[in-house]
């Protein structure tokens, strides 16, 4: 037994305490440049979006819409791993629709978020960002899971099927769909049509972002709680640089650790 108990902590533990190294060599080169007076994330100069707030809520009515469409015409109560082939469809179906109207609507890949022109910046952006927010917020959403169990399709999944197409279709889901949709929506679509709104005031728009960001979580525990935070960091990051790249790589990265968690803990009977 205690064998066994060692195997299944040892992938958690490795995971935290990389995360707390990470976390104490970030910390302390934020220090130092604030000491040496340099911006932790210089703004890069961009242009404001040239979409309005009908054509937000037209986003968020075909979201919906498109939502319920899929959801009747699925059988009724299908298996986890089918609920998540169509939730992949749903998020990159519906952002490619939006980018389409909004490119109608005249806007350019790098004014929704897509440039790439600062991919290298972008990436050290989001594996700074990744240190510095990855052990806190594990840490917290672990003391609430004690609160209140986290309910997630993919934590029910994981749980009772381990085989390959059900961990590449998790992966799919948590590291590619979800950061593409969700940082486009919330960040770019959302927050930067509120950046227009809101001259002059950087925290609303950011803070409204990430509101909706956890709020769009509900119903998975106390997830929300770590989400919001999480939220903001992603936001300011858009802000500062008019890019959902380098938030696009974060959330990848952050997702990729918790499904990396999720794996490396035993399997138990599926809940549904």
């Amino acid at each position: 037994m205690p064998d066994t108990v060692d195997a299944a902590n040892a992938g958690p533990l490795v995971v935290l305490v990389t995360s707390l190294v990470a976390f104490a060599v970030a910390l302390a080169s934020v220090r130092r440049q604030r000491a040496a007076g340099r911006p932790i994330l210089p703004p890069r100069e961009h242009a404001p979006v040239c979409w309005e707030g009908g054509d937000v809520a037209l986003v968020v009515v075909g979201y919906l819409l498109t939502a319920t469409l899929m959801a009747r015409a699925m059988m009724p109560d299908p298996p986890l791993v089918e609920r998540l082939v169509a939730n992949v469809v749903l998020s990159l179906g519906v952002t490619l629709a939006a980018t389409a109207w909004l490119t109608v609507r005249g806007a350019t890949w790098p004014e929704m978020g897509f440039g790439l022109g600062h991919w290298r910046e972008d990436l050290r952006t989001a594996v700074g960002g990744l240190s510095l927010v990855v052990f806190p917020l594990l840490a917290i959403a672990g003391v609430l899971n004690v609160l209140v169990r986290y309910r997630h399709p993919v934590v029910d999944l994981l749980a009772g099927q381990r085989d390959g197409f059900t961990v590449a279709v998790v992966v799919v889901s948590a590291v590619v769909a979800a950061p593409v949709a969700e940082e486009f929506f919330f960040r770019r679509v959302l927050q930067g049509w509120l950046e227009k709104l809101c001259v002059g005031d950087e925290l609303a728009p950011v803070i409204v972002s990430a509101l909706a960001f956890a709020a769009a979580h509900a119903g998975q525990g106390l997830a929300y709680v770590p989400l919001f935070p999480l939220g903001l960091v992603l936001g300011t990051i858009a802000q500062r640089t008019g890019s959902i790249v380098p938030c696009i790589l974060l959330h990848a990265l952050f997702n990729a650790v918790s499904v990396a968690l999720l794996l490396s803990q035993p399997g138990r009977p599926a809940t549904g």
